[in-house]
């Protein structure tokens, strides 16, 4: 395996435009040392913690700190709030420390920021950037909007968004406004918000985000929407299509508007949840895909950022071996990382947590090991594989360096080389050569189902 003294924060700290290297955060972890067994804290996800238990981050010592938050620390320069600043978790799911045994609230006007405000307060006081996440997710939004006429939903959105961005005005600074609008077929999904307020509520609300905080950067994110394919020139050496072509093309076309009405939006998020063993709409996009998508929303004058990536490997063959698996892993990260930073329009990347202790996958999908540390937050050959991406916009470094080094550059631009040879051919699995019914279906039924309830998802 490969070593470095070096961080990921370090590296970033020495490349040649400023990179945020973030990674998504829980409070459980965070703030409480890890059970003395293998097991972990369960359900992390969507764990509270007792007011009493936090720490004091002014007046306790990095040394004392969970491993968890010192790896943090350690190896990053930014942090997103993964679950407990959504909507439902602070007005609905999670009432909190506020009263543990009561009920969930159905007042909108009843907010518990006691877990949020811990984890920003302790990223302040670390120096760390933070993200917030989400302020609109039909996913995780209240249930009881369902109920409610088309005025009240409107006014109840507009609430939202002031109320959460003024209190956290001048801590955070960066915003995912809206999140995964969209069906696979690149048209609107129509969820709550398009049935009670229109077409146009992802305009409005980017504008009252930019009224609740005109100094704050406001990015549109979503998912499957990493890769763009190559226009069709007569070259077997691209691949026409990405693995969803329609919502990829739905992804920036709906950005070209926003931008083209002078809404006020800043950037672009592509989470970039991968799956090595996936086929279909869920194979991996290759590095020259992410870097023409990349490339043509920059045209727009919008920034871009990896927001939520993990590779899960589970799904590959039984006969892959963990060599392989962890090949596959590595590449992924390496190849797919370095193709965006060569891109000027790109701007960072978060991990959707960094250690296989706590990944919402677990939880959502099945077992797996889709991050760059360990169960015992030591770190994988897919770490290096970051490590390695970062360095190539470092002094010294070569930009859009993939890993498989001179013979692989050709990969930042192209799918397979002159010998015939495609990018990931060694780990890669074949598409099915009959497709049922049911494998067909991509989220065409425009319910906007997240991933990982579609019964294909692998």
């Amino acid at each position: 395996m490969a070593s470095s003294d070096e961080t990921l924060s370090s590296i970033a700290s020495r490349c040649c435009k400023r990179v945020y290297i973030g990674t998504a955060v829980l409070p459980k972890p965070l703030f409480l040392h890890d059970h003395q067994d293998d097991k972990g804290i369960p359900c992390a996800t969507i764990s509270t913690v007792e007011q009493h238990q936090i720490p004091d981050p002014a007046t306790t010592p990095t040394h004392e700190l969970p491993q968890y938050t010192q790896t943090i620390l350690s190896e990053f320069n930014s942090i997103v709030i993964e679950h407990h600043l959504k909507w439902s978790p602070l007005v609905h799911t999670l009432p909190g420390p506020i009263c543990q045994s009561s009920p969930p609230t159905m007042h909108l006007g009843k907010y518990d920021f006691s877990h949020v405000d811990a984890m920003v307060d302790s990223a302040i006081q670390h120096n760390l950037h933070i993200k917030g996440h989400v302020l609109v997710w039909h996913v995780t939004s209240p249930p009881f909007l369902e109920e409610m006429s088309p005025t009240q939903v409107r006014e109840a959105v507009k609430r939202h968004i002031f109320t959460t961005m003024n209190y956290f005005k001048g801590r955070i600074k960066m915003w995912d406004v809206v999140n995964e609008s969209l069906a696979s077929d690149g048209t609107l999904v129509e969820n709550v918000f398009y049935r009670k307020m229109g077409p146009d509520y992802i305009d409005q609300c980017f504008r009252w985000a930019h009224e609740a905080d005109p100094d704050a950067f406001l990015i549109y994110n979503d998912n499957k929407v990493e890769g763009c394919g190559a226009a069709t020139d007569g070259c077997d050496r691209h691949n026409n299509k990405a693995p969803i072509q329609a919502k990829a093309d739905g992804f920036y076309n709906l950005l070209k508007d926003l931008v083209g009405k002078g809404v006020p939006i800043h950037g672009a998020g592509m989470q970039a949840h991968f799956s090595a063993g996936g086929t279909m709409h869920q194979r991996p996009p290759t590095p020259a895909m992410i870097k023409r998508q990349i490339r043509r929303i920059g045209e727009l004058g919008l920034k871009v950022n990896i927001s939520e990536m993990d590779v899960r490997i589970s799904k590959l063959p039984a006969s892959a071996c963990d060599e392989l698996k962890s090949a596959a892993q590595t590449q992924i990260y390496q190849d797919i990382l370095s193709a965006a930073l060569s891109e000027p329009a790109f701007d960072g990347i978060w991990l959707w947590g960094f250690a296989d202790r706590h990944t919402w996958v677990k939880n959502f999908y099945y077992d797996d090991a889709p991050l760059i540390f360990d169960e015992k937050y030591q770190k994988k050959e897919s770490y290096f594989g970051v490590h390695n991406a970062l360095k190539t916009l470092c002094p010294g470094g070569r930009v859009g360096e993939m890993s498989g080094g001179e013979s692989a550059q050709c990969f930042l631009e192209q799918d397979v080389d002159e010998n015939g040879n495609a990018w990931g051919e060694m780990w890669m699995q074949p598409e099915p050569d009959e497709v049922g019914n049911e494998q067909k279906r991509d989220d065409t039924t425009k319910e906007g189902q997240p991933d990982w309830l579609l019964p294909d998802a692998n």
